[in-house]
């Protein structure tokens, strides 16, 4: 077994009076590729949130790297560190629009790290050309599609050199011929062995590029599987339910 990157317990999250949350256990191991599917309003985005603490989380540990924090009571250098070896890619891509695809990728490592221009701007095109965005380096956000802002954010994320990537539905802005430009790029991320955890309503890419399935509803975790074994032979009438509706039965 691939060694432990990321470990979720008893993870608690309520807004107001409605827990969203009931005590999340979730493992991912590293180079895995962890896909988190079900329903609308089932806690996914929650979960993700809370994980690198985008929404504080009210009970609950989070180890990454070999080191543990509470997610209800971190200090803010704990939330740094976390946030250190951690990145994320949203839904609507979270761009600068008044930077160049070459300025939102160095805007983290120039400002946050204090890395040298010169060496943000050497690791931004590289990590721009990996995603098959290195001719546009001096276009702004406006002049490019959602694929291709979504593509952006992803060479962003990479530019860091996190230990996990945190992907919130990044294809649920885009109309398929875009999402498959999105796709693509986190294929071959997961071809590199990086560590991905993703939410996404993309039965394609959990059957196809996950390695492991894990399956939310009423903000409970109602079934893990490997890929394979979780399309192939859902042994759970609620998963099967939900293949059937998107479409993602075997």
């Amino acid at each position: 077994m691939a060694q432990e990157m990321l470990a979720l317990e008893g993870v608690r999250k309520s807004f107001g009076d409605v827990e969203v949350l009931h005590g999340i256990d979730l493992t991912v191991h590293r180079g895995e590729v962890v896909a988190i599917l079900g329903p609308s309003g089932s806690g996914k985005t929650t979960l993700l949130r809370c994980a690198n603490f985008l929404e504080r989380a009210d009970a609950g540990t989070l180890a990454l790297g070999g080191e543990r924090f509470d997610l209800a009571h971190a200090t803010k250098r704990e939330v740094a560190a976390v946030r250190k070896k951690t990145a994320f890619v949203f839904q609507n891509y979270n761009l600068f629009r008044n930077r160049t695809v070459l300025g939102n990728v160095t805007e983290g490592l120039i400002v946050a790290r204090k890395m040298p221009r010169a060496q943000a701007e050497k690791i931004a095109r590289d990590c721009l050309e990996r995603v098959g965005m290195g001719d546009r380096a001096d276009a702004y956000p406006i002049q490019l599609s959602g694929g291709q802002q979504q593509r952006v954010a992803i060479a962003r994320a990479m530019a860091t050199d996190p230990e996990i990537i945190y992907f919130d539905e990044p294809t649920s802005a885009l109309d398929p011929e875009l999402t498959i430009e999105v796709l693509g790029s986190m294929r071959r991320l997961a071809e590199d062995g990086m560590t991905m955890l993703v939410v996404t309503h993309e039965m394609g890419f959990a059957r196809n590029v996950a390695d492991r399935v894990v399956f939310m509803e009423g903000g409970s975790v109602v079934a893990a599987a490997p890929s394979a074994e979780f399309f192939e032979h859902p042994d759970n009438d609620r998963v099967r339910a939900f293949l059937r509706t998107v479409g993602g039965e075997g």
